[in-house]
């Protein structure tokens, strides 16, 4: 019996050493992964960056893509150099930077390559590339560079540049390495994983000196890089040129909506600045520039730029005023004992359509106190404020005072003021009516983007419903792989027949009302709503919101001239220009094209103040009766106003008119 177990236990011990035996030597000649890792040392892995998708407008005209570039790298070991000088010159650098790359390079290795020059052009790297010959140790690696053939768009696409320490330190997966590229700002950073591709490996041999000897292993554990999916926008290139020329010499914005689908046809952000300028070897000197341009290039004014949307707003107190039953189509109200003035000379005989055509100033303010007070003559603190709670939520149907949810980063919310707010700003009880009755007419403490009032436009065309804006409009293919949300239609909660009298109100104002006549479009009925936003620093911000026809709408917009003063002229002309040309495909206006072409409104810039000369004392003897003597220097001479940096004066020559 004993010796029965004895064999057993002599069974089990062999079992397990078979055991070990098989895994060590599968490990060891049979798993090449385990190979891969020891072989650390003698094995590169190389990594191979994929191109970037690229950006198509809506008529499949290229808008962002690819060019090649060649990164000059130096092994400090097998340099020899036989003319230092004749060398600087070749390359364009001064002898103290080649210097200060040649010791970077040293210290990093003197066997390995390093990065000496980056992102040479094709033209730059044609010039030097038979030259390198007599200068060893010296070799190049193609890789890209992102080239906007339509110069522009800028703001909306954002740039590609070297990742940041801090983007680094917080990257939840580890993807990217120090130099490596990535997306800021824009379209380039809101779809950076799926533009950016899938990286390949490559494994190369090489010797303690690492020097390549060859693929490891015939490449059998190498990856192929795969390309970034292509975007494909709803932007019009040649509306989106057209809005450029038509922006020249202003600050402001123009975003252009398709009411059906959201796709947004334009979206301009003036001044704006070549994209070109920000994809070359000289990007830190090109940004320093934008950043110090006092009319703010890099700012994408049509989601960050927050205005007063003025008497644009009073669509909206409209729309909420029918649909909670404050006023009726027919209503007519007094301007008697009305704080404010009106626009027009018809005291008392408008309904709600020509309040609209005419923007009356009182009529909006009954309009706002019978929402507030629900019909009720009681101007009570409680009334006041669960009357604006119901104005809040229902206004903030429309996407004020939240983000819309525009696939770009740094969307601002604007500021739609409710009860809490100002039971903050004034304390409980402490306001009523007669506090906030500026927001009647779009005033006060209310702020808004460019492109909530387009989307704002793009409702009253639908009738009552939008898609929530969007740039990107197909990933990989043309209409497909977008997020759902924006093929998910949503519903401002007013009856589709009162949208009918406000469009009433909005076509008059375009051919009678408040808007230029040179605006008006021979053959396109165009429904648009003037506004002036107050501006406390300056002349006001000229506004204007439309769409057009009238019936089966096909654009919807919304134009912001800061400094241009009243919305009817300087905004409704952009806005009446850019209809027309991309309904008609071409512009007739000529006469009002040359005129808004030609028209300035860059606010001056005032140079900052120099501190005043601080008086010099010149120290007497003490024993001196003499008073101390204050040397006066002679004030200096304040430089003139800087002219408009030219990186930001737009030279795109749209195509037709």
């Amino acid at each position: 019996m004993l010796e029965n177990r004895k064999y057993i236990v002599i069974g089990v011990f062999c079992l397990v050493g078979l055991v070990y035996l098989a895994r060590l030597f599968y490990l060891q000649i049979l798993d090449d992964s385990y190979s891969l890792e020891s072989s650390s040392n003698s094995i590169k892995r190389v990594i191979e960056i994929p191109y970037r998708g690229q950006i198509y407008d809506r008529n499949g005209k290229l808008i962002v893509y690819n060019n090649p570039v060649y990164d000059l790298y130096v092994t400090p070991k097998k340099v020899y150099i036989p003319d230092t000088v004749a060398f600087c010159q070749l390359m364009g650098l001064e002898r103290p930077e080649f210097d200060s790359i040649m010791a970077s390079a040293r210290a990093y290795s003197s066997n390995k390559p390093s990065l000496f020059l980056r992102q040479l052009s094709k033209e730059d790297f044609a010039r030097i590339q038979d030259a390198l010959v007599d200068y060893k140790g010296f070799e190049h690696v193609t890789s890209s560079t992102r080239t906007y053939p339509a110069r522009t768009l800028a703001n909306a696409l954002g740039y590609v540049s070297e990742i940041s320490k801090k983007q680094l330190d917080e990257q939840e997966t580890p993807y990217y390495r120090q130099g490596d590229y990535i997306g800021h700002s824009g379209l380039e950073e809101q779809y950076e994983s799926v533009l950016r591709g899938q990286r390949g490996i490559k494994f190369v041999m090489q010797d303690v000196h690492a020097v390549p000897k060859g693929s490891w292993k015939n490449g059998a554990f190498d990856s192929l890089a795969v390309a970034g999916k292509n975007l494909y926008t709803g932007i019009d290139v040649e509306i989106q040129q057209y809005a450029d020329t038509l922006m020249q010499n202003k600050v402001g914005s123009v975003v252009a909506i398709e009411p059906s689908t959201g796709q947004i046809l334009a979206m301009v952000s003036a001044p704006t600045y070549d994209p070109n300028i920000l994809s070359s070897r000289y990007f830190s000197k090109s940004y320093s520039q934008l950043a110090k341009n006092p009319y703010k290039p890099l700012i994408n004014r049509p989601v960050m730029a927050s205005y007063r949307p003025g008497s644009t707003f009073k669509l909206i107190q409209s729309l909420v005023a029918l649909q909670d039953g404050a006023v009726l189509p027919s209503s007519i109200f007094s301007h008697a004992g009305v704080p404010m003035k009106c626009h027009c000379n018809r005291s008392g005989r408008l309904n709600l359509s020509g309040a609209v055509q005419y923007s009356c100033n009182p009529y909006f303010y009954h309009v706002f106190r019978r929402l507030l007070y629900n019909n009720s003559e009681r101007n009570t603190f409680k009334a006041s404020a669960m009357g604006l709670h119901h104005w809040h939520d229902m206004v903030a149907k429309f996407g004020i005072g939240q983000q819309l949810g525009i696939d770009l980063p740094s969307e601002r919310k604007g500021n739609l003021p409710d009860a809490d707010y100002y039971n903050r700003m004034y304390g409980e009880k402490r306001w009523k009516f007669s506090t906030i009755y500026s927001l009647s007419i779009g005033e006060g403490e209310l702020l808004i983007t460019p492109l909530k009032m387009a989307n704002v436009a793009a409702i009253i065309a639908n009738r009552g419903w939008f898609y929530t804006p969007h740039l990107v409009a197909g990933i990989g293919k043309p209409g497909e792989g977008i997020d759902p949300k924006y093929l998910e239609k949503r519903d401002v909660g007013i009856n589709p027949a009162f949208f009918e009298y406000v469009a009433e109100g909005m076509q008059g104002a375009v051919e009678h009302g408040t808007v230029t006549a040179g605006a008006i479009i021979p053959g396109i009925t165009m429904c648009g709503k003037t506004g002036t936003s107050q501006n406390k620093k300056g002349k006001d911000h000229s506004i204007f919101v439309a769409f057009a026809p009238r019936e089966n709408p096909k654009i919807a917009i919304a134009v912001f001239v800061e400094n241009a003063g009243w919305g009817g002229v300087a905004a409704a002309s952009v806005a009446s220009l850019v209809i027309e040309k991309y309904i008609k495909r071409r512009v007739d206006n000529l006469a009002l094209e040359k005129k808004i072409k030609e028209a300035n409104y860059l606010p001056a810039i005032t140079p900052p103040k120099k501190p005043a000369p601080i008086p010099k004392k010149i120290e007497t003897p003490r024993d001196s009766a003499a008073k101390p003597l204050i040397v006066k220097t002679a004030p200096q001479r304040t430089a003139s106003p800087a002219e408009p940096n030219l990186l930001v004066a737009q030279s795109v020559t749209a195509n037709g008119n």
